[in-house]
């Protein structure tokens, strides 16, 4: 079953503090299937990621705005237009900073669509803020002219929140694309506006656990116990094998076979507790791995030696070939290998 649209109403939103106004439609728009099959790939093909969300709010579920309304649409689609004027009005309440752009603003209900294996209704907000400039070519008789005009890129989403009718009781499930993702603009729409918190899945688990495996090695170690950057790199460079290697977590398997050392594995489980009440995240113990989300953060696992500012060294693995020391001229890193490419 593919993904349709069924039900769409757009408004546009202006920023407040400019007094650029709210422009609202007096009704739903009424689409032809070409435009309708443009709009589902315009909307939906920026979603890839397996990172969700939740809505939520610190007094109830019940205080989000976009909670309540994605609510009464599931409950009947037919007041998705009353419901796209209050949110309407909400992200225009939202939108006070200087750097804010105005924009066009869609409400859709979407039938068919697809998270976590299950095909279930969703509700999208959507929000285009940049235009494109067009050539359009225009042939009359033996003669040809171009003309410009400023229009709506639809491989360039800028703003989307796609609400999937699932775990209604715990904020839904919520997958959120800002390609304009930088300070105040990321912040009115994820925590202003949609008020979302990441959802507590294989994906949020292996992202934090990674962290906070990173920041453990890289910061709290040095700090504690006298270790020498490349046996710092050789503790990350297992933890990403691990990670890699592994079906699951568990975090005892990790502590013995990545730390090892008793006293160090006291300090990494110390750091843990610290590090989820820092920043106010639980990592479970036991978890799926997920790979999406292991690709994406292993790449913040920089395993570089910077020797006076002028000469790095990578290592990936083979800490056994590495060897430090120190003679009459200095400090230095002695290298075996077997060949060289």
């Amino acid at each position: 079953m593919e993904s349709e649209i069924k039900i769409i109403s757009l408004h546009f939103i202006g920023n407040k503090s400019a007094d650029e106004g709210l422009c609202l439609s007096e009704t739903t728009l009424f689409l032809n299937d070409k435009i309708k099959k443009l709009l589902v790939n315009y909307f939906l093909s920026p979603f890839s990621s397996e990172e969700y969300y939740q809505l939520y709010h610190d007094s109830g579920i019940d205080y989000n705005v976009v909670y309540g309304a994605a609510s009464q649409i599931f409950d009947n689609p037919e007041t998705l237009y009353e419901q796209s004027v209050n949110l309407a009005k909400h992200l225009y309440d939202q939108s006070t900073h200087p750097k804010i752009k105005g924009g066009e603003f869609y409400t859709v209900y979407f039938r068919g669509c697809i998270v976590d294996g299950d095909t279930v209704d969703a509700v999208g907000l959507f929000k285009s803020e940049n235009k494109d400039t067009f050539l359009r070519v225009l042939h009359e008789g033996g003669n040809f002219n171009l003309e410009s005009e400023q229009g709506i890129n639809i491989k360039k989403l800028d703003k989307g929140c796609l609400i999937f009718n699932k775990e209604r009781e715990n904020g839904y499930v919520v997958a959120v694309v800002d390609n304009t993702n930088r300070g105040i603009e990321a912040q009115y729409w994820m925590d202003d506006f949609l008020h979302v918190r990441q959802r507590k899945d294989g994906y949020a688990n292996t992202q934090n656990a990674m962290a906070m495996a990173k920041n453990f090695v890289t910061k709290a170690l040095p700090e504690q116990f006298e270790v020498s950057k490349a046996d710092q790199i050789d503790l990350l460079n297992r933890s990403l094998e691990f990670f890699k290697e592994k079906d699951t977590f568990d975090m005892e398997e990790f502590a013995n076979e990545v730390i090892e050392q008793p006293k160090v594995i006291e300090s990494f489980r110390d750091f843990k507790k610290n590090y989820e009440s820092d920043n106010n995240i639980v990592i479970d113990d036991n978890f799926s791995i997920s790979d999406y989300a292991f690709k994406k953060q292993q790449r913040s696992y920089r395993r570089v030696i910077n020797l006076d500012k002028k000469i790095q060294i990578i290592i990936n693995g083979n800490r056994s070939q590495v060897e430090q020391g120190e003679d009459e001229r200095g400090k230095y890193y002695k290298v075996y290998y077997k060949e060289e490419e």
